[in-house]
């Protein structure tokens, strides 16, 4: 008998620590995902239940924030203005996964599942109080995010300014935009009717041209290849440098011209400051040659080409948000080189890759971290993040720093006035890049900081598929800009 008892009592164990096991398994090591299982309807009405916590402008304005409703999910995700503040905040919906945005890269935060909010949680579950999210404070200047829109109006680009000290965005559109309230309906066929039809297309909206979408640089470029040159000791501002009307890409028969004559140089010779003031392809092409890929390449790098940048966010936060890796070609042929060096070709670039070159120049050569969120405060304003400048590289020195504004505050005085600001030095670099077939179309760009002489925002401008150069589609767009950052 007591070998039988024996047995059932072996049994009864066992099956309790299979059912432990299992138990923990499913509560612990299989949680994460089950919980983000579509076919979950308890873990849905959970997300959507909670209150999620607000993100807000750098001025207190508010963006998103969750409202109560009468229905089963309690809480709705609603946007103030939501095509402005689309490309920053992404959107929360009841039958799409947030992917982008800080609703992404700040999730678990948003959510109050974050292990920082651990008391918070325990405190709501003593109390009986609703859980609260964290609140999200963002550099973002409304104003400033308001003008890039308005002036970027109808048009395909996207605008980005800098701090430029501090590397935080203070502003960053994309257009066309879209209006996320109509994702965060609680009306699941109008949720996927809306989502089907944003993200149908190369061109959907959802896309944030600021910080995933490649575009050629064109002559934006040409302050990356300067830079190289001003750091190997041999180049000055005023150094000749061989140029002319005309220059036949290494190997082939295929010439490449200037757009302005000014560009062509005298004799076939021309300064570094003209060559950059007057955009001279001939010029640029011919240095990147004498350079050598590996001298550009390494400039480019220097300044974050070639890596995906976090903007936002970490893994134990949500989704990160990050930009689209830039590039510039691996060990091109001297034609190819020639070509890369003139921003077409193979180098391809995002608008906050080209606003971050910008804030380097303006920096004295520092390129500093891009960020979006200032601090994150819970429920109770405790502040639970604050958010410090860092520096990602030293690309190069002060004095060439100083040299390259030099050159690019001669883009405007000389080339292009109708950018200056009265009372305000301003120094850039436009940029026009063929593209399509035969090149029919054009990507116009600007790239610039101000004031020259005490930088504070760097600014990078991209307006695709225009008929314009860049320093009468993107220009006018940077000045607006820099004029209402200044004038705060």
């Amino acid at each position: 008998m007591n070998k039988y008892l024996r047995q059932l009592f072996t049994a009864v164990v066992a099956l309790f620590v299979i059912l432990g096991l299992s138990s923990t398994i499913i509560m612990a090591v299989r949680a994460n995902a089950l919980n983000n299982d579509p076919r979950n309807a308890r873990s849905l009405y959970h997300q959507l239940g909670a209150y999620r916590g607000a993100i807000l402008a750098s001025d207190g304005t508010v963006m998103a924030k969750s409202e109560p409703v009468n229905d089963a999910f309690k809480y709705l995700r609603t946007y103030s203005n939501g095509p402005l503040y689309a490309p920053v905040t992404g959107f929360f919906s009841i039958n799409q996964t947030a992917d982008r945005g800080l609703e992404a890269s700040r999730s678990m935060l948003l959510n109050g599942e974050a292990d920082s909010l651990i008391w918070q949680r325990a405190k709501a579950m003593l109390t009986g109080a609703t859980n609260q999210g964290a609140s999200i404070e963002t550099s973002i200047d409304p104003k400033l995010q308001q003008v890039a829109y308005d002036q970027l109006g109808t048009r395909d680009g996207a605008a980005v300014a800098i701090e430029v000290s501090t590397g935080r965005i203070l502003a960053m559109v994309s257009t066309p935009s879209y209006d996320p309230n109509k994702l965060a309906t609680h009306d699941t066929k109008a949720a996927s009717q809306a989502y089907n039809e944003l993200s149908a297309g190369q061109n959907s909206p959802l896309i944030n041209r600021a910080t995933s979408q490649l575009y050629p640089p064109g002559s934006t470029f040409k302050t990356i290849v300067a830079s190289a040159a001003l750091e190997t000791g041999e180049y000055q501002t005023d150094t000749k440098i061989p140029a002319g009307a005309g220059y036949t890409l290494p190997g082939t028969a295929t010439q490449l011209p200037n757009s302005e004559h000014q560009a062509d140089g005298v004799n076939g010779q021309i300064s570094l400051q003209e060559a950059v003031a007057w955009s001279s392809n001939t010029a640029f092409a011919q240095l990147g040659v004498k350079l050598g890929a590996s001298k550009v390449s390494d400039m480019a790098t220097k300044l974050g080409f070639g890596s995906t940048i976090t903007i936002d966010g970490t893994e134990s936060t949500g989704t990160p948000m990050t930009a689209t890796a830039s590039t510039f070609p691996s060990d091109p042929t001297d034609d190819k080189l020639a070509l890369a060096s003139i921003g077409q070709g193979d180098t391809t670039a995002t608008p906050l890759q080209m606003a971050m070159v910008a804030q380097a120049i303006a920096n004295n050569g520092k390129l500093m971290q891009p960020t979006l969120v200032d601090r994150v405060r819970a429920a109770d304003l405790t502040v639970l993040s604050q958010t410090k400048p860092q520096t990602m590289a030293n690309a190069f020195n002060k004095d060439s720093a100083d040299k390259l504004t030099t050159m690019m505050e001669s883009v405007v005085t000389e080339a292009n006035p109708q950018l200056a600001i009265d009372g305000i030095k301003v120094a850039a670099k436009t940029g026009t890049a063929q593209i399509g077939t035969d090149n029919s179309a054009i990507d116009g760009w600007v790239i610039g900081f101000a004031p020259a002489d005490d930088p504070q925002i760097a600014v990078a401008v991209l307006v695709h598929n225009t008929d314009v150069h860049g320093s009468l589609a993107a220009g006018p767009i940077m000045r607006a800009m820099m004029q209402e950052a200044l004038q705060q």
